[in-house]
């Protein structure tokens, strides 16, 4: 777009000067009356301007000495003088500060030469206000575009840089979930076969066979997920929710836990952010269970109110702190509190619950 207004910005500018120049003796008397050299610094100071976007230091030179030399040798003042007000926007505009004041200044001073040899121009330092206006305000309004420009452009990359990071630790919540969820079950069939290799070797290839079918879920509901959340396929690929309780229980049962579940409602009602969410929160807290507790049971309690979803899973623990919230309760507690929801972690008489509500609505 910039680029296209740069021969349309000059062409208005040469209309403008070719146009008003046979009225300017009329209105502004000068030295020299308005001839065919007038017409070719009018012409040269607007054609160059074509060129400012893409080189604006040496636009700004080839307008400063025209307007300049059109001044110096007495032609009445112009709309050539808005030539060099645009160029001198175009620096304060591309370039940076210092260097375009050093440019800018020195335009300035080649403007303000005609003071010493054009009768038409006001006497004394009251000719100085006109010369640096032509060039003070052109050059402050292009340094404050310039400064709105790059401030947008930080925001911009500062914005994609917030977008990245949340992007990375939802893929780093989403593989923790799945993969420790899934090593957690893994680690423990593994301690029951090793326990078994010594006393039953018999029964230990049950708790081989259970890591097997452990591994493969994990694997795939690992791929799940990847495919959930890759770029290329973000609406194809299923993601967990609540249909998959049952199976998740019988997942972490299979590790040896017990669990019990209740529950109320019509789970089938539930917004699908919310059912992903409360799906993660119930497969960590099992996780939790399954690596940290010493008493393998739990019990699980799913309300489905009509305005909230409410989650508890409580177990024994018999320590008399809670467990230190590692990445998984603060996984979780991002979770909910990004549907605007609230989530606990605490000790109660030698038990511990994490309770979440989620709400139906956003």
């Amino acid at each position: 777009m910039g680029l296209a207004m740069g021969p349309g910005v000059a062409a208005a500018l040469l209309a403008v000067g070719l146009v008003s120049s046979p009225y300017l003796e009329r209105v502004n008397p000068a030295d020299r009356p308005i001839d065919g050299w007038a017409l070719a610094l009018i012409v040269l100071a607007a054609v160059s301007t074509a060129f400012r976007i893409r080189w604006p230091l040496p636009t700004l030179t080839v307008t400063a000495l025209a307007t300049s030399t059109y001044l110096t040798v007495g032609y009445p003042y112009g709309p050539i003088m808005l030539s060099a007000a645009v160029s001198v926007f175009s620096v304060a505009r591309r370039r940076p500060l210092r260097t375009a004041s050093i440019w800018c200044g020195a335009a300035l001073a080649l403007l303000l030469v005609h003071l010493l040899t054009n009768s038409a121009a006001l006497p004394g330092y009251a000719g100085l206000a006109p010369g640096t206006a032509w060039v003070a305000i052109p050059f402050t309004l292009g340094v404050a575009r310039r400064l709105v420009t790059e401030a947008g452009t930080r925001e911009r990359a500062e914005q994609e840089r917030r977008l990245i990071d949340a992007e990375r630790l939802r893929l780093a919540q989403e593989v923790h979930d799945v993969v420790g969820h899934g090593l957690a079950a893994i680690q423990m069939q593994a301690d029951i076969a090793l326990h078994l290799q010594r006393t039953k070797p018999d029964q230990a290839a049950v708790a081989l066979e259970a890591i097997s079918r452990a591994s493969a879920d994990a694997l795939a509901e690992l791929r799940t997920t990847l495919a959930a959340i890759s770029p290329e396929a973000p609406d194809r690929a299923p993601t967990p929710g609540l249909a998959g309780l049952d199976a998740l229980i019988a997942r972490v049962e299979a590790a040896g836990l017990t669990v019990d579940l209740s529950k109320r409602g019509e789970l089938s009602a539930v917004p699908s952010a919310v059912d992903v969410a409360a799906y993660r929160v119930l497969q960590e807290s099992l996780t939790n269970v399954v690596k940290h507790s010493a008493h393998p049971k739990a019990s699980v309690a799913v309300d489905h109110g009509p305005t909230s979803l409410t989650l508890v899973v409580t177990n024994q623990n018999l320590t008399a702190a809670p467990p230190a919230e590692g990445i998984g309760i603060t996984g979780m507690r991002r979770r909910v509190e990004h549907l605007g929801g609230t989530l606990t972690a605490t000790q109660h008489d030698h038990t511990f619950e994490v309770r979440a509500v989620l709400p139906l609505t956003p």
